[in-house]
């Protein structure tokens, strides 16, 4: 059995309708159940006053319910809006606030909080995806129906990933690269296995439980998989079924995809890029022995199907029916950020700077703005600035970040001016400045929180009267050990 996403509807239902489709952090689904799970949720829906073209928001962490509610949505064809536990209360309120649901489905409790709702603008769209904003508001990225058939025709044709793939989910829904194993799995028949944070955190039996469930796509973050080479049971031996390791999020170091050649002899390694506003991902390169001993660093590939590539004074853009509908409500970012091609499709600026050679092989150069990836999560830090400045005291914040030599960023430092300041920079411990570490944390989701905090006296200025950055770390570099 599978879910058709030309037709959005389940499919060859007769066809191995006991094998696994959902295995969540608290039950698994074959895809009978799978099937007739999302058709009751989506009467349930429907009671609660969803429909199509109005968006659903769909609040929880790796229940099988999530993945159900997602299936449900999209036989609806209401968009969904993931939002995964790890964003604060407030975080969630201000999302619907701005999308302005039909309901609030709660994956843990099963429950639906119905909403007014409102009809998009845009007709269509199978999902709403927030992503950190610079005004300190997060932004709704839409994408269409037809973009995510386009993603799952293109994993399904080009990542080699066989017959009934079954994909290790780490990621939270509410981050863009979980996508990859949604609609892949939806439209292979395959598996998706999703892992809990809690369950990652024990090491030895999460590995045993992917080993169970016979995971062949490792999808995530390059920091991620990093993380688990410390572990010896992190190899074939472990693992025996997976064959595939597919990363998207951030740079893809060299020595690491070395170590898993390492690690793994018989496995792919693919690298993919692209921003949230082109359905996960644009990209693709199988970063074979060959590939490694040409580049560093590497290549993030060639275009997809049906998908051009350009470099405008060193800015990637990119042209596809995968590029979003655009902005939710935000008329102004898509007026600079949206365009129409020659050929009349779609067009993104990505703000990334990038470099192509005569084959069409892109190497992504970081980017042009403020913008950063940590640990795979896009953020703005301009809306870390804004919640800084919300604390009590304070005349003016700003985060800055650690970096590698390579450049990939590590850690998030915090620095603000007119709270508990003396003459020069000094660290403030989180129960300073009334709880500063708390207070964040009630308006940003953990991995924005700073993990250090630092007053000045004031916030260095660049010559065009902008926050200089750069000086800040140089500050936080001078501060006594």
């Amino acid at each position: 059995m599978r879910f058709d996403l030309k037709s959005f509807a389940f499919a060859d239902e007769a066809h191995a309708p006991g094998a696994l489709a959902v295995a969540g952090a608290d039950r698994s689904l074959s895809w009978a159940q799978l099937r007739d799970e999302a058709l009751a949720w989506a009467e349930a829906a429907r009671a609660a006053g969803a429909r199509p073209d109005v968006p659903v928001v769909i609040y929880g962490h790796k229940q099988a319910a999530f993945f159900v509610a997602m299936a449900g949505a999209l036989l609806i064809g209401a968009p969904f809006v993931p939002v995964d536990t790890i964003y604060p209360p407030e975080r969630l309120r201000r999302i619907a606030d701005i999308v302005r649901p039909a309901a609030i489905y709660d994956a843990a409790a099963g429950r639906f909080e119905a909403r007014a709702g409102q009809e998009l603008a845009e007709r269509g769209l199978a999902y709403v995806m927030f992503t950190s904003g610079s005004t300190g508001d997060p932004k709704g990225v839409q994408i269409g129906r037809e973009s995510v058939s386009l993603l799952a025709d293109w994993m399904l044709q080009c990542f080699g990933l066989g017959e009934a793939p079954v994909f290790m989910n780490q990621a939270p829904f509410s981050f863009d690269l979980s996508m990859y194993e949604v609609f892949a799995t939806l439209a292979s028949g395959g598996a998706c296995v999703m892992n809990a944070r809690e369950q990652i955190a024990a090491g030895s039996p999460w590995l045993a439980r992917l080993a169970e469930h016979r995971a062949t796509v490792w999808v995530s973050t390059p920091s991620f998989a990093h993380q688990q080479l410390v572990n010896r049971e992190f190899s074939p031996a472990t693992l025996p079924a997976l064959r595939t390791f597919l990363f998207c999020g951030e740079p893809l170091p060299s020595a690491l995809a070395k170590k898993l050649r390492q690690r793994f002899p018989d496995a792919a390694i693919l690298n993919t890029y692209g921003p949230t506003e082109a359905t996960v991902a644009t990209t693709w390169i199988e970063i074979t022995d060959a590939v490694l001993a040409a580049h560093d660093p590497l290549p993030v590939g060639h275009a997809k199907p049906a998908c051009e590539l350009l470099v405008r004074d060193g800015e990637i853009c990119i042209v596809g029916d995968h590029v979003m509908r655009g902005y939710l409500n935000r008329p102004d970012l898509n007026e600079t950020k949206l365009f129409r091609h020659v050929d009349g499709r779609r067009g993104f600026r990505t703000g990334d700077l990038g470099q192509m050679d005569k084959s069409g092989l892109l190497f992504c150069r970081g980017r042009m703005d403020d913008q950063i990836k940590l640990n795979g999560y896009r953020i703005e830090l301009a809306e870390i600035d804004e919640a800084l400045h919300g604390l009590p005291g304070v005349q003016g914040g700003a985060c800055a970040v650690l970096r590698r030599p390579d450049g990939a960023a590590v850690r998030l430092i915090g620095f603000v001016a007119g709270a508990a300041a003396g003459e020069s920079p000094a660290l403030l411990d989180a129960g300073a400045l009334s709880g500063w570490k708390e207070r964040l944390a009630r308006r940003l989701p953990p991995y924005m929180v700073p993990s250090e905090l630092v007053a000045c006296p004031a916030l260095p200025m660049s010559s065009n009267h902008k926050i200089d950055r750069k000086r800040l770390i140089d500050l936080y570099a001078g501060i006594p050990a």
